[in-house]
């Protein structure tokens, strides 16, 4: 195990997300890849295996609904700015037209992990599963 994962602080990891701009979607069968790039060398991947909701200024649309995949790529190239991990409400990356939201229903978790976020130069990377960190509401 890294040294610096006994030490997890919510958001610590998912805030380097801040600055960034999402430049690319990836819809990849049961799961979503979301890009982004920014001021940095780092080159964050955020592998959603539990696809997420995105909240718009005229509500939130989820996975299977109409509008959702669209709803997902009006995104780019949006900045983000605000982000946010905490028990009982998962993952939130906010952006200036809106919001990506993870945190699943019980019957919406298709494998053992929520989502994975790589990319880092410094190597950091963090996998959000039911049960830890800001998912233990979900064991």
């Amino acid at each position: 195990m890294l040294p610096w994962r006994n030490a997890y602080v919510p958001n610590e990891l998912l805030s380097r997300l801040v600055g960034c701009r999402l430049y690319a979607i990836e819809f990849v069968m049961d799961y979503v890849q979301l890009r982004f790039d920014g001021p940095t060398e780092d080159t964050p991947l955020l592998n959603c295996d539990v696809l997420p909701v995105v909240e718009t200024p005229s509500g939130p649309v989820a996975p299977g609904q109409l509008g959702w995949a669209d709803a997902l790529r009006a995104l780019i190239p949006r900045p983000v700015v605000a982000t946010a991990e905490k028990t009982g409400q998962g993952l939130r990356i906010e952006f200036d037209t809106g919001t990506i939201r993870l945190h699943p229903e019980t019957g919406d978790q298709i494998g053992p992990e929520i989502a994975l976020l790589t990319g880092f130069k410094d190597g950091r990377w963090m996998c959000w599963r039911p049960g830890e960190d800001s998912f233990e509401d979900l064991a």
